[in-house]
């Protein structure tokens, strides 16, 4: 039996959370798992999973040889693309993880056109508004609505990105005329509890400067959807996602403001980890978005 064998067993094992989950899933007996980890172990002269008749766990040398084996076997897995005929036949899963405000708006769109131009390929989408370590936690690819920080990881850029002041024209006419990002301290805000900064909200002169105004109102949310509705409302200024804000915007029903002071360095981005052989799958699907944003954006 080779080694790859024994990993791959040792991978599903960890990934199902046990033997029994992980047989179910494979149509491989549980004797026969159990077999291939035990020999793995045997091979490596460690233990690497604590198993009693009722608990499952990984050990200190588990963790430390799963993260590496998953990142080994993504690197197999892609050379195989690389010198298969067809790669535009996809196949597999391509596990992917995406801010809730991206997969609620329309741009959550783009997901679902994706997998219905590759049917035979699985799609598992999973929304956090944390950012995910991608190699700990087995994920492909994530999509990131940010300021792109340094990072060891490997970044294409979908869109740019904007988050507007909005407001209905009858709240700009109760307490307008608001020119300035400063008089949003005299106004109420409505917050979205998502953002890094809470209860500050910031802008960028047209000199490049930075402008950090402290802020409150009557409603603090972690929705963007949330904070929109309360805008359309009339109870205060929010600070909206462009294309959460756009068709609201577009129809008159709010009125964005502080255009020429909007940061700039923020974008949507395709995030994935650093390998020698990038999978054809996570290729097809950031060529895709990338596409995609083009057309509709």
């Amino acid at each position: 039996m080779d080694t790859l064998t024994r990993i791959r067993a040792f991978i599903d094992v960890v990934e199902a959370e046990g033997f029994s989950a992980a047989a179910r899933k494979t149509g491989r007996s549980k004797a026969l798992l159990s077999k291939y980890v035990r020999e793995l172990e045997d091979e490596l002269g460690a233990l690497l999973l604590n198993r009693t008749t009722r608990q499952f766990s990984l050990t200190e040398a588990g963790h430390t040889y799963y993260r590496s084996a998953t990142e080994i076997l993504k690197e197999i897995d892609s050379l195989a693309d690389l010198v298969r005929e067809n790669t535009t036949d996809l196949k597999g899963k391509l596990k992917v993880t995406v801010p809730r405000t991206f997969i609620d708006a329309e741009v959550g769109q783009s997901l679902i056109d994706f997998s219905r131009e590759h049917p035979d390929l699985s799609l598992e989408i999973v929304a956090e508004d944390r950012f995910v370590d991608l190699v700990e936690e087995g994920f492909d690819l994530a999509i990131r609505i940010t300021r792109l920080d340094d990072s060891g990881l490997i970044a294409k850029k979908l869109s740019d990105f904007r988050v507007y002041a909005c407001a209905t024209p009858d709240f700009v006419a109760k307490h307008g005329p608001l020119k300035h990002p400063q008089e949003l301290s005299r106004v109420p805000v409505l917050i979205d509890t998502n953002t890094r900064s809470h209860n500050t909200v910031r802008f960028v002169d047209p000199d490049g400067g930075a402008i950090s105004i402290a802020v409150s109102g009557p409603i603090e949310v972690n929705s963007p959807q949330a904070t929109l509705r309360a805008a359309r409302a009339g109870l205060g200024v929010a600070m909206i996602p462009d294309f959460i804000a756009r068709p609201y915007i577009e129809n008159g029903e709010l009125v964005s403001l502080f255009d020429d002071y909007l940061p700039k360095d923020r974008g949507i981005y395709a995030v994935y980890p650093h390998r020698r052989y990038l999978p054809a799958k996570v290729r097809a699907f950031v060529d895709y978005l990338h596409g995609w944003f083009r057309q509709h954006t």
